[in-house]
């Protein structure tokens, strides 16, 4: 068998080995603009877009992340009350010295005078405001956005603005959608936005906020801690993360004064009160108990805001794998494998089919582990997406090579194939 091994590894088996794996890349790529084409298939390739292993850590392994809750947020609920019931929040919650006050919603046009007075007042009193914009309208062209909506002037006098966008794959706010990343900073027409969590983390901690900008990561996964005590809470096994006051119990003082003081208050929509089981404001986190094939939202907005701003304070980053040492380590897989499935094709023919398939699923499975355990132990996201599909892929289509396609460049195979059957 060695000597059969010294035989076939000449010139020609490498040559073929390397031409077998651009084949494979080439099947995967020309493979997945064919999936993408079929409008039927769409479904199937926004579901499969929308699962990431890593989820199984968030929803399954990690056990209370942060290990308690994050004292230095307090979320207020402000449900469906109008201006003047948050004017009123705002000034209750003021009297009790908070270090900054953000508010995640929009007051975009003047409404009754009397609730816009109010409000603007109450605003103006906040020692650190910061007011959330929208960008709207990314030209690719230009590499900004067209627009910047923010709250009327009116309320602006006072305020920071950082913007809520946060990156989901859903177009609306109906379908499907799972939030694992942000965009710190972003450009518009009125020059550099930066990112809402961001812009409170400036003002509360500079050197955090410093640090975190130092990564210098145009897209910045979220890491996740935990969620807050509602009617949704069965979806997630972390509730105990932030301490959250709903809007009554801001009117009638429920609570202690350490509540506020020297804190870091975000105010935004949680349902009308903390029972209600709306889908409204809601996103699919990785906490979700159910990684794959989701059921019911998790997360409100504000609350994913409020995971952020806890990962730049405590610098708990995730770091991910560049696109380029992906690349790399798929090329690299998928030549080892064709090294190896090319060897059990010249020396155990019989063998191939159920061997390859073997290996194939062990490997698969493997590297599926690696990157989970890797990804637990480390906040370090391997992606093996290309190196898997390109295993996967390996066995038969280096029996499609040999078969079909090294022959057709034969002129002796290509007789063979068109010669006419004899009796």
């Amino acid at each position: 068998m060695f000597k059969n091994l010294r035989r076939i590894t000449d010139r020609q088996f490498w040559v073929d080995c390397v031409l077998a794996t651009a084949f494979i890349f080439a099947l995967i790529f020309f493979g997945g603009g064919v999936f993408n084409a079929f409008e039927v298939l769409n479904p199937i390739g926004e579901a499969i877009s929308d699962m990431d292993v890593t989820d199984i850590v968030f929803s399954k392994l990690r056990r209370d992340p942060d290990a308690h809750l994050n004292d230095d947020i307090v979320i207020v609920n402000i449900g469906n009350l109008n201006r003047e019931g948050i004017a009123k929040q705002i000034e209750i919650i003021n009297q009790y010295k908070p270090k900054i006050i953000g508010v995640d919603a929009f007051f975009r046009k003047l409404d009754d005078p009397w609730q816009d007075s109010l409000l603007s007042v109450s605003l103006n009193q906040v020692e650190n405001l910061v007011l959330v914009s929208k960008l709207n309208h990314y030209n690719p062209d230009r590499a900004l956005f067209d627009t910047l909506e923010t709250s009327h002037p009116a309320f602006l006098d006072n305020a920071h603005l950082g913007f809520a966008n946060l990156i989901t794959p859903a177009k609306e706010q109906d379908h499907f959608k799972v939030c694992r990343s942000f965009s710190p900073l972003e450009w518009t027409v009125e020059g550099k936005q930066e990112l809402f969590a961001l812009k409170v983390a400036e003002i509360y901690d500079p050197m955090a906020a410093e640090r975190f900008r130092q990564r210098q990561n145009a897209v910045e996964l979220i890491n996740y801690g935990g969620n807050i005590v509602s009617a949704n809470s069965k979806n997630s096994e972390f509730t105990n993360k932030f301490m959250v006051v709903d809007w009554m119990d801001v009117f009638e003082e429920n609570f202690v004064q350490e509540v506020f003081t020297n804190k870091i208050v975000i105010m935004g929509y949680l349902g009308e009160d903390l029972d209600d089981t709306s889908w409204e404001d809601k996103l699919y986190t990785p906490l979700n108990m159910e990684y794959a094939g989701r059921t019911n939202p998790d997360m409100y907005g504000v609350v994913v805001h409020a995971n952020i701003l806890s990962m730049i304070l405590n610098g708990n980053f995730i770091t991910s794998m560049s696109e380029r040492a992906a690349i790399l380590i798929g090329v690299v897989l998928c030549l080892l494998n064709v090294i190896c499935f090319s060897l059990i094709y010249r020396l155990l023919p019989r063998w191939y089919d159920g061997l390859t398939k073997s290996i194939q699923l062990l490997e698969a499975l493997i590297l599926l582990l690696i990157v989970v355990l890797v990804f637990h132990f480390f906040s370090y996201k391997l992606n093996l997406t290309l190196g898997i599909i390109a295993v996967l892929f390996a066995g038969d289509s280096l029996e499609v090579y040999y078969g079909v396609l090294k022959n057709l460049f034969s002129k002796e195979q290509r007789r063979l194939l068109f010669q006419p059957l004899q009796d």
